[in-house]
């Protein structure tokens, strides 16, 4: 196979226009979520480095751009640029239309990849005081209007504002031609749009109500850059905190309409009822823009607003327990089987769970007046991305990948020490990002005090990163592995379910034994004398580990020293060991 046959496999050079277009904003999705992993990793290794030798490895320069540039690239470059091209793919895909008007998506392609270039220089040297030619480490909007001259002493390059620009031009242009295919294949329809098809075209007009702030924002702030316009810097925070949130559901609700997609196809049943899910789809739309000084709660704004945004903030909570009710009441039953597409599926399930209750929690005004701006809020909206957005992405994508270069995955073992490895580090990461916040470490801190159990959770966020940043390398491996060497298969004929279940059994848990067995040899021993006993005795394995605690506690001396989470760990396993072993040898669960 010579270079040429790679890049077309790679590329899919040999397959119809849509697919290729798709498959590169895929591979520089890919690439630019790398590179913002790169960045992402130098933070944390510098961080760490000052706890524990009290040197850093970068300057502050490029701290506080490696934080910037890995927002952008993997925010905009990656998840945006990624979530569009799923949309584009099944809208033509599942509503079996036509395409039309094939420059604007290859306009676009363009657009959103040279705003990354512009957003992150070195492009354009000017000389001048404060001026900073090489990286935009103007970090978030609600800084305005740091960077513009003439209103801050550090000044940025334009292009960065320009970039922003051309990024609100590929939303938009991107956005219209997949809203415009849903009005051709309208119709022709006869029947309601299937409700994964409904939340795709819902989070479309989600981006472009959301981008409608920050588009304002940005063209306000090319305008003051030129000194054609003045600036008001609160409210252009407020105009850029229309997108602020949005983007939250712009990229977590594409994950819940990726599961609207997945769960009925794994349990093989349909969806337990249409109509919540067509009304959650709508009030998520409602409520998901409509929040845009939340994340103000310490700006000077007047009291009844940030009340009024902190009962808005709630609302979102509705149509999420609407959705996951429907979801966990469609899968109640189900024989499924164990693979790499149902684990993702599952941990995105319970990772918005899990993440969104520290969102309601961000919300409460009181609760963030203590964590506001700690590594606390940078732990949770990492939580609903890692724990949730992106693990329905390689569910999805593992099924799309099949489907667009007609092969199977190259490897399944590669697939599950990903899944693994990812989770593992992962877990490390929030845990420590929050244990940060805790300790009332604003967000972006380069340096910190140095005390034991801050310096023990900055290490543990960074050996997250590296473990899970690692395993996500072995993903990419397989990936580039699967579109040169995979083997081919014929997919002509079969529906989306079918090819779905031809991935899924090849990338089942590399076991002889599964779930299901394992479960039904634990019920029939269980229900043996042996069994009980056996429950017993791990009750009183529990009862020991709490007596253990004890001691390891007394031994502590005090609340700061390794001892006292070696009490917290024994004495919690000790508390579910005693709980469930008494209950479940009584016979009462």
């Amino acid at each position: 196979m010579g270079l040429k046959d790679v890049i077309v496999d790679l590329f899919q050079l040999d397959k119809d226009w849509v697919t290729r277009i798709v498959m590169a904003m895929l591979v520089l999705g890919v690439i630019w979520g790398l590179l913002g992993v790169i960045d992402s990793l130098m933070v944390r290794l510098d961080e760490a480095a000052w706890g524990l030798s009290a040197n850093l490895v970068l300057t502050p320069q490029e701290y506080y751009a490696g934080i910037t540039l890995h927002a952008e690239r993997d925010l905009f470059g990656f998840a945006q640029q990624v979530i569009y091209a799923i949309f584009i793919y099944f809208t033509i895909k599942l509503l079996n239309i036509e395409p039309r008007a094939k420059w604007m998506l290859n306009l676009g392609f363009i657009l959103i990849n040279i705003s990354m270039m512009f957003m992150e220089g070195p492009i354009l040297i000017i000389p001048a005081a404060g001026f900073d030619n090489y990286f935009s480490a103007t970090i978030w909007y609600y800084l305005s209007p740091l960077g513009i001259p003439g209103y801050s002493q550090y000044v940025v390059s334009p292009l960065f504002f320009w970039g922003w620009i051309l990024l609100d031009a590929f939303t938009y242009i991107d956005g219209f031609w997949i809203v415009y295919h849903y009005y051709l294949a309208s119709k022709n329809m006869k029947e309601k749009l299937p409700v994964p098809l409904v939340f795709f075209l819902m989070v479309t007009l989600m981006f472009m109500i959301g981008y409608s702030g920050v588009t304002a924002a940005d063209v306000w702030d090319v305008l003051a850059f030129y000194h054609l316009v003045g600036l008001d810097p609160i409210a252009n925070q407020i105009a850029f905190w229309i997108f602020g949130h949005a983007i939250v559901y712009m990229a977590w609700v594409p994950a819940v309409g990726a599961l609207y997609l997945l769960i009925p196809m794994l349990a093989n049943k349909p969806l337990y009822s249409d109509r919540m899910g067509r009304i959650s789809a709508l009030l998520y739309l409602i409520f998901s823009n409509n929040v845009p000084i939340h994340h103000l709660y310490m700006v000077n704004l007047p009291i009844t607003l940030k009340f009024l945004q902190e009962v808005l903030t709630y609302s979102v909570v509705i149509p999420s327990m609407m959705t996951f009710f429907n979801l966990w009441a469609t899968a109640k039953g189900a024989n499924v089987n164990w693979n790499i597409i149902t684990a993702w599926t599952v941990t995105s399930f319970a990772g918005a769970i899990a993440a969104g209750v520290t969102g309601i929690s961000n919300a409460t005004i009181s609760f963030d007046a203590i964590v506001h701006n700690t590594d606390w809020v940078v732990g949770h909206f990492h939580a609903m991305i890692l724990f949730s957005i992106v693990p329905a992405a390689w569910a999805v994508l593992y099924i799309m990948i099949s489907m667009m270069s007609g092969r199977m995955w190259f490897s399944k073992g590669m697939a599950w020490i990903h899944y693994v490895g990812y989770m593992i580090g992962t877990t490390l990461l929030i845990v420590g990002f929050e244990l940060i916040g805790f300790y009332g470490v604003v967000r972006r801190a380069e340096i910190y005090p140095r005390f034991p159990g801050l310096i023990d959770a900055e290490v543990l966020a960074t050996v997250g990163a590296l473990i899970a940043e690692l395993s996500t390398m072995v993903w990419f491996l397989n990936l580039v592995l699967t579109l040169v060497k995979g083997r081919l298969i014929k997919l002509e004929g079969l529906s989306l379910q079918q090819i779905a279940g031809a991935v899924a059994m090849s990338l089942e848990w590399p076991s002889n034994v599964s779930f299901g067995s394992i479960m039904q040899f634990m019920k029939a021993h269980n229900s043996s004398k042996k069994g009980l006993s056996s429950m017993l005795a791990i009750a009183i394995v529990g009862a020991i580990l709490i007596v253990i605690s004890t001691f390891t506690l007394a031994f502590a001396g005090d609340a700061y020293t390794t001892q006292t989470w070696i009490w917290i760990i024994l004495l919690t396993i000790g508390i579910i060991f005693s709980a469930v072993g008494s209950l479940k040898g009584m016979k009462s669960i």
